[in-house]
């Protein structure tokens, strides 16, 4: 019996002992949730936080392949349009001052090696050949004398006095269309080389300005006046209105000419172009009359048409003297 008292003591403790420890092991129950709540958040913001960054990464990549690909796009461009162009010009430029170089030295060295001073070559002429010589000489002379024969020499010595007579003392009061002003020596010896030397067909050195060639002009259609009489017209080409101008006035004065001896029917003409002068000369031929063409200095040249009429004289202009005239129509 005490056995089982013994025992019954020693459970009874143990009965008692274990209602106390069911409230203990409760809290720990309850607790364990919030626990496990707490590592499910945290997750969940740094997988959102690894997806923004792998997002933006893979953003940054995309744009860095886009930019390397236009990046050797443009090197490729520029490796066509202008590094390899200059590329190639440089070397073309380097093997044509290879080429350039190896010339000039082959010619300094051909030149180094030729003979500059030719040693002269003494021939005796014949016998023969001298009288060959003489006969062409008079064979040119022969063929050259015909123009002045054909044209001025019936009328040489009325020309000659004409010419002497300019020399004296001008006539302010001549009749019209004759000459009222003097000439020099240089003036009479132009006339005469153009009347005796060229037949009345060539160009003349310029007396230097525009007012001196008038006057030799002027004395020329006082000369041809005396020729031909009423059977003639002179034409004047000067290019612009203020030589024309200034060959108007220049006549006027040193032929006692009005305003009505210039015009299409008249006996001075001006004409700006050649080609309207040539097709008026064309008409006076037809008439049966003669045309006498004086051309200014300022023109450069002389139109090929002008060379088929029987008489025409062309100022040449002297060094700087059409420079001159320019730049008096400037100011």
């Amino acid at each position: 019996m005490p056995d089982d008292t013994d025992l019954t003591a020693q459970d009874a403790p143990q009965a008692d002992e274990a209602p106390s420890q069911e409230p203990s092991s409760a809290t720990p129950t309850q607790s364990a949730p919030s626990g496990a709540d707490e590592p499910t958040a945290s997750e969940s913001l740094i997988q959102l936080a690894l997806s923004e960054l792998q997002e933006r990464r893979d953003a940054l990549l995309s744009e860095v392949d886009v930019l390397t690909e236009r990046k050797l796009q443009l090197e490729k461009e520029m490796g066509s349009s202008f590094a390899g162009q200059s590329d190639a010009i440089a070397r073309r430029v380097k093997g044509f001052q290879e080429y350039l170089g190896g010339a000039l030295q082959g010619l300094a060295q051909s030149v180094e090696t030729m003979e500059l001073v030719a040693q002269p070559v003494v021939v005796q002429p014949s016998p023969l050949d001298a009288q060959a010589a003489e006969a062409a000489e008079h064979q040119h002379t022969a063929t050259a004398g015909p123009a002045l024969a054909d044209t001025f020499r019936p009328d040489e010595e009325l020309i000659r006095t004409n010419l002497s007579r300019f020399l004296e003392q001008p006539d302010f009061y001549a009749e019209p269309w004759k000459l009222r002003r003097s000439l020099d020596a240089r003036d009479i010896a132009l006339l005469e080389d153009w009347f005796f030397n060229q037949g009345g067909r060539g160009a003349q050195a310029s007396r230097g300005t525009r007012p001196r060639n008038v006057m030799v002009g002027a004395a020329l259609i006082a000369v041809i006046g005396e020729l031909y009489g009423d059977q003639f017209q002179t034409l004047v080409l000067a290019g612009k209105p203020e030589r024309l101008g200034d060959w108007r006035r220049g006549l006027q004065d040193a032929l006692g000419l009005g305003r009505e001896d210039f015009g299409p029917s008249s006996g001075i003409v001006l004409f700006e172009r050649g080609d309207a002068l040539v097709e008026r000369a064309d008409r006076l031929e037809e008439r049966g009359e003669v045309p006498l063409i004086l051309i200014d200095a300022a023109e450069r040249a002389v139109d090929i048409p002008v060379l088929q009429f029987p008489l025409w004289l062309a100022f040449a202009a002297g060094p700087g003297e059409i420079e001159d005239d320019e730049d008096d129509l400037l100011r």
